[in-house]
């Protein structure tokens, strides 16, 4: 399975005047791909991005695994007013919400329990280095996601939509803890570039 691992390489897919964006990833440790992220907005919403800032519009980023029609991950991005909101739905249930915090320099997103709405860990970083964590209710590292890595970095870094997405070390090889941070730092993601339009 794709989450059957530690770690995966994510990297935007380069195309000219794109509405939607597309992400492959890969395993670090044979370098083979994985699967891919696709960006999938409602067809109202792809086309009213030419018009309106992106922040406002809602989408879907789907994870395919390779090989497999239909996707086990899915992050909900709704509309943005203040903050940025997103549901994550890890083969087909419910698994988080993401609820950004305004007016916070280092804390990006809160990671709330789906049922209680309670905070079960937070994303914190920095966007100039592009350094993040998510952080357990006992403040320790339960993942990374990071643009500083050697090995497959050197040679797949083409541009700066590319980083690492990794369970921190000591953490416990779960499915849904991998699946939690690539779906963090989609939402990274998706955020910057909100950020720069």
């Amino acid at each position: 399975m794709l989450f059957d691992r530690n770690a995966l390489f994510v990297r935007e897919k380069v195309a000219f005047a794109k509405l939607t964006d597309t992400y492959e990833l890969f395993d670090p440790a044979t370098q083979m791909t994985v699967g891919e992220v696709r960006d999938e907005p409602s067809a109202w919403a792809k086309w009213f991005r030419l018009l309106v800032n992106k922040s406002l519009m809602p989408t879907r980023f789907q994870v395919y695994e390779s090989g497999r029609p239909d996707p086990v991950l899915t992050v909900v991005k709704h509309p943005q007013f203040l903050r940025p909101r997103m549901e994550v739905h890890f083969l087909g249930r419910l698994l988080a919400r993401f609820q950004g915090r305004i007016f916070s320099w280092r804390h990006v997103f809160d990671v709330l329990d789906p049922v209680s709405g309670q905070p079960m860990a937070e994303l914190r970083g920095d966007w100039k280095g592009w350094n993040f964590q998510v952080l357990g209710p006992d403040g320790r590292a339960r993942a990374v996601i990071t643009k500083k890595w050697s090995g497959l970095g050197r040679e797949l870094f083409t541009t700066a939509d590319a980083y690492m997405v990794a369970l921190a070390e000591g953490a416990s090889a779960d499915p849904s803890g991998l699946a939690l941070a690539l779906a963090a730092a989609i939402a990274l993601d998706a955020a910057r570039k909100d950020q720069k339009q």
